[in-house]
């Protein structure tokens, strides 16, 4: 899929303002299709003199959460877990934590996947908790914890939850989840770039940052623990792409192979728990989280997954279109930098540029078979072939003799000609269509959708009138 210049140098353009207007020394993104990686660019000063680049690494902080659940299902792949047994299997500690209710549920895997084993939001104290040994997390454990809701009953965003599901990987797999993860996913995509520790990276590892009033302190970087699973890979632009295309290809009509099935792929992309207005004040898409990523709804490019990333001196961000395929990745270097808003400004100009291509692709062939005899019968009514074309209820909801002289009037009132191309359409599902025909002081909007039937027969016809603005 062709992204146009302009609309790069648009997304190039946001980035490098940033770093003008002291968001942070430096600002990298990409933007990536099905295919791979379109285009990248980076500004300000990575650390040593250069611009950063598809190659220049960073830590990506909480974007790690979805390699977390991706190694998880595969465990669950492989008859090894099940999602829906309590954490206490894995973890003995946990044993000693007083819930909030007597009648509340030990959390299950699947609730701590999907953020609502009912833990406090806890950013600011996981965010320095990454070295912590195992030793140390039980001892968290055994001394108690706060909830905020009873276990699998709301959405609170919880690295305790993922930091907890690392050591299930550990357990299971008898490995420090580090390596378990790096061998069950990441390495098995070529991912040889996203590592868990500075010192193992070939590239250029930029240092992390916050300002200090006259400048930009560095920051040490932390080592790995038993918080990894909740933020500790380090990655590039190139990486973090080819992560975000395999994830969003499991709904393509040829996904790509990898460790985990598509099914599995679409799974960690589904909306399971609503996330509240709330938590993300401004948002102005519905969420929802899935398994290690958010889903937004978007009303015009349909489910967009992503997650962010912020550590002490990094922020990092990961999206894309489910639908398109398109998407998005950015890193900065500084505390709080929150490249999200960037990131998010971004694919939104390439999803624009590219709305009216993606459409189509989307229709099912029955709705565009349907399309082409509501057209003929639009031309040259007749209640036998409506009844051919539609299912009963549409002559129950408003009778042919009706429906027709208010499709006569529609047409007439704008000068429509029914038997013209139309100028443009859109689709919300494939099995929905509307779409537009020309008049001399309008358009007619024609819209059907079919029902849940094999034939592909329309169970809602709707033509209306949409006079030009005076």
């Amino acid at each position: 899929m062709t992204v146009d210049d302009d609309v790069l140098a648009r997304v190039d353009r946001v980035f490098a303002e940033r770093v003008a207007n002291g968001v942070a020394p430096s600002s990298v993104w990409g933007v990536f299709d099905r295919d791979g990686l379109v285009a990248s660019g980076g500004h300000g000063d990575r650390g040593d003199g250069r611009a950063p680049d598809a190659d220049t690494v960073y830590r990506i902080a909480s974007c790690t959460k979805s390699v977390t659940a991706a190694t998880l299902l595969t465990l669950v792949a492989d008859g090894r877990l099940d999602l829906d047994a309590p954490v206490t299997d894995f973890v003995p500690a946990f044993d000693a934590v007083r819930l909030p209710t007597p009648d509340s549920p030990v959390p299950t895997l699947r609730m701590l996947l999907t953020m609502s084993a009912g833990f406090p939001t806890d950013d600011p104290w996981a965010d320095r908790q990454e070295s912590t040994t195992d030793a140390d997390l039980d001892a968290v454990l055994t001394a108690g914890l706060l909830f905020d809701s009873v276990p699998g009953t709301g959405f609170a965003y919880s690295n305790l939850g993922y930091a907890l599901l690392g050591r299930v990987v550990s357990v299971v797999t008898g490995r420090p989840y580090t390596e378990a993860a790096t061998t069950a996913v990441l390495r098995p995509l070529g991912l040889d770039a996203t590592v868990f520790a500075a010192d193992r990276s070939d590239g250029f590892v930029v240092v992390g940052t916050r300002p200090d009033g006259t400048g930009w302190e560095q920051l040490p970087l932390s080592g790995p623990g038993a918080f990894s699973a909740i933020g500790g890979l380090f990655s590039t632009v190139t990486d973090l792409a080819r992560w975000g295309r395999h994830l969003a290809s499991a709904f393509s009509e040829t996904p790509e192979p990898g460790p985990l099935s598509p099914a599995d792929r679409r799974a960690m992309q589904q909306a399971l728990r609503v996330v509240p207005p709330s938590v993300l004040p401004g948002a102005t898409r519905a969420t929802a989280y899935g398994l290690g990523l958010f889903v937004e709804q978007d009303e015009r490019s349909g489910p967009i997954a992503s997650h962010s990333g912020g550590y002490p001196g990094f922020s990092a961000h990961m999206r894309w279109s489910t639908r398109d395929g398109l998407g998005v990745v950015a890193f900065e270097n500084a505390t709080q930098a929150k490249v999200a808003t960037a990131a998010t400004t971004a694919l939104d100009l390439v999803l624009s540029a590219h709305g009216s291509s993606t459409d189509a692709p989307r229709v099912a062939p029955e709705t565009r078979a349907a399309q082409g005899r509501v057209t003929e019968l639009l031309r040259h009514w007749d209640d036998a072939t409506a009844d051919a074309v539609c299912t009963p209820n549409v002559a129950l909801d408003e009778p042919y003799e009706r429906r027709r002289q208010a499709i006569a009037e529609a047409a007439a009132a704008i000068g429509a000609d029914l038997g013209a191309e139309p100028v443009a359409e859109e689709s919300l599902t494939p099995t929905h269509l509307r779409w537009w025909l020309p008049g001399t002081s309008g358009r007619l909007r024609v819209e059907i959708r079919l029902a849940p039937l094999a034939a592909g027969l329309v169970q809602t016809l709707i033509v209306r009138s949409e006079p030009s603005e005076q």
